[in-house]
């Protein structure tokens, strides 16, 4: 009787807060936002349909924010950022995107989140790398329509919010809990890149329904999936450098902290390792091994579990898998590497500052010796378009020759600090893999075009490759062309992974948090480099500030 009281009470609220068109309305004063919250709608169904308020351009899009008390976080300043950008947009249907996009990390992922500041979480301290675990701010933020966290999706969907954590104490600390509750991922199991809900959160994990043979071993209980990638790592540095770069804060530097800095460098340490020794000659096991019990060849790494051999003394890490979550074929993963170089040198630079000179320099000279070994091996001939960045090599001299759509990737490689757009061997590669004549997985067809890859197949492209490729150009007409093929794919008002190339109805996933996110990263960049774009002629830039 009582769960049918409280429905009803909930339904009832549901109604007073819908317009006669079925439009979203603010609740009232009243409202038991407990119950309410318990009886939400989960997203991943509410995702799937159109609501109103439509947008007032052709496209009539979708409104699809959670009605205010069933988003998972909020904050003033971001409501601010929607209003100001949006006001301003002339292409309602763009705005609208934005509206949805920009919030959707806080409306609908945040499943567990604590300020370090309640009686039941305990503040961090700089040293005793053995205390505090699970203390001070953690915060679990799923990629979207999977309730686990993977370290990448969670850093790039949080990017966009980093402008504002200075002035916004309650995302500040948001964003230090999810830094604090990835160096706990890192610590426990570094080879892993999704993760379950965090033993405190008293969210239940879920089974990936996969038959994974893995070492290191893991606790099922609390990964989600253990495919080593090396971007995995580098998106937790990147997290960190990000914070400190917008808010100046070091809170994050704490014991735990650096015990996840120093089991990142042993992975490290430990897959810069030739698979044959350099003085006997004699094959040497990995220390990471991974077999799937899958008919997918791109789910699984071949040769036992090891992968293919790999060549030492060339300053590059070793990654079994891709951003995509598929098997590398030459374990040398070029984007992976380069992020890798980028983060390391970052990190230098924050523990630099923070006085901790040995460590900073130790990191800097990992991150130089990366960056030489993409030079001297990831740089290769190609016979048409002269010298390109190859996506995967083994040292040998052997390289792959593509791109795929997930970040990091070879067209996002200024987008990460590695090259200027301009740098001679980056356009060779930006022209090469934005055509079919130079990139197997670039898919074109009668609704959409765009890099795809092996994960979804090959009739389907990635939203996240336009809008990547709409930030490292400086054509309007590219820029443009790019947001509009997105606008006009994104009919539920929201970012899919992949798009059909022939049938833009034909889509993955209408709830991907970290798609959403990259929308908004690039609208923000379109606003700030190129407004008259977004805001007509004349306009002034806007920058988050």
């Amino acid at each position: 009787m009582r769960t049918t009281a409280v429905l009803a009470a909930v339904v009832a609220a549901c109604v007073s807060a819908m317009g006669p068109y079925g439009e979203q309305n603010v609740l009232d004063d009243g409202i038991d936002s407990d119950r309410y919250k318990a009886a939400c709608p989960h997203y991943l169904h509410y995702s799937m349909t159109p609501h109103r308020p439509l947008s007032e351009g052709p496209l009539s899009l979708p409104y699809q924010r959670p009605i205010s008390h069933c988003r998972t976080f909020s904050s003033p300043l971001v409501e601010k950022v929607i209003d100001d950008l949006t006001s301003r947009m002339k292409d309602k249907d763009l705005a609208r995107l934005f509206e949805n996009a920009f919030p959707n990390t806080l409306d609908t992922t945040v499943r567990w989140h604590v300020d370090g500041k309640s009686g039941t979480s305990k503040r961090l301290k700089a040293s005793d790398p053995d205390e505090g675990h699970w203390d001070g701010a953690q915060s679990f933020i799923v990629t979207g329509d999977i309730n686990a966290e993977w370290l990448r999706d969670s850093t790039n969907q949080l990017t966009q919010y980093q402008p504002l954590a200075k002035k916004d104490k309650q995302l500040e600390l948001l964003i230090l809990g999810a830094i604090n509750t990835q160096a706990e991922f890192v610590i426990e199991s570094p080879y892993c890149n999704a993760f379950q809900p965090p033993p405190p959160s008293q969210v239940l994990p879920d089974s990936n329904g996969q038959d994974d043979a893995v070492h290191p071993a893991y606790e099922p209980t609390r990964v989600f999936e253990c495919k080593y990638e090396i971007d995995s790592l580098a998106n937790f540095l990147a997290l960190g450098n990000q914070f400190y770069s917008s808010t100046g804060s070091k809170e994050f530097l704490h014991s735990r902290w650096y015990l996840a800095l120093d089991t990142l460098l042993g992975v490290l340490e430990e897959q810069a390792k030739p698979t044959f020794d350099p003085k006997t000659g004699s094959f040497t096991r990995n220390e990471y091994l991974f077999k799937r019990r899958t008919s997918a060849g791109t789910e699984t790494l071949s040769l036992g579990g090891v992968g293919n051999p790999l060549n030492g003394g060339t300053g590059l890490i070793r990654s079994a898998f891709r951003p995509s979550d598929d098997a590398t074929i030459l374990g040398f993963f070029i984007p992976g590497n380069a992020m890798m170089s980028v983060e390391l040198t970052r990190t230098a630079a924050v523990l630099k500052a923070a006085g901790k000179g040995k460590l900073a320099e130790k990191l800097r000279t990992r991150g130089e010796s990366i960056k030489k070994g993409i030079w001297e091996h990831g740089v290769v001939m190609h016979k048409r378009y002269g010298e390109v960045f190859a996506f995967e090599v083994d040292g040998y001299g052997s390289s792959i020759i593509m791109d795929d759509a997930n970040l990091p990737s070879l067209l996002a490689l200024p987008l990460m600090g590695f090259v200027e757009k301009d740098n001679k061997v980056y356009r060779n590669t930006r022209k090469m893999i934005l055509e079919q004549a130079g990139n197997p997985y670039y898919l074109e067809g009668r609704a959409f075009a765009g890099i795809g890859g092996p994960h979804i197949g090959l009739q389907s492209a990635w939203p996240m490759s336009r809008l990547v490729q709409a930030m490292t150009s400086d054509d309007d007409e590219e820029i443009s062309d790019a947001l509009h093929d997105v606008r006009d794919s994104s009919r539920l008002g929201l970012i899919h992974e992949s798009i059909h190339v022939e049938r833009i109805t034909d889509y993955t996933r209408s709830w991907f948090a970290w798609a959403n996110s990259v929308f908004a990263q690039t609208i923000l960049d379109v606003a700030a480099r190129k407004p008259h774009l977004l805001f007509g002629k004349g306009a002034e830039p806007y920058r988050i500030s």
